[in-house]
């Protein structure tokens, strides 16, 4: 019990010090250089944009997405640009 309770209490900080707040567009780029997905604008807020950032490498694998601030248009430079396999 001791070991279940020490792996969630470290789980939970450790993610905490991952959170990201703010909200982000999402775009993503072929191999090719090519814009995918034009037809939808991405918009996810704080942790949102890791499922939206999936959901785009399952749909185009092997591309490029971005992930910029919507307040000022700067990358998330932790976390953009990320490249699909």
């Amino acid at each position: 019990m001791k070991r279940v309770f020490i792996g969630v209490t470290l789980t939970t900080l450790l993610t905490g010090c991952l959170t990201t707040s703010g909200v982000y567009r999402l775009s993503a780029v072929d191999k090719q250089g090519e814009p995918v997905a034009t037809q939808f604008n991405l918009i996810a807020q704080g942790t949102g944009i890791y499922s939206m950032r999936n959901a785009l490498c399952a749909a185009y694998p092997g591309s490029t997405v971005y992930i910029k601030s919507t307040s000022d248009g700067e990358n998330l430079s932790s976390e953009s640009p990320y490249q699909c396999r």
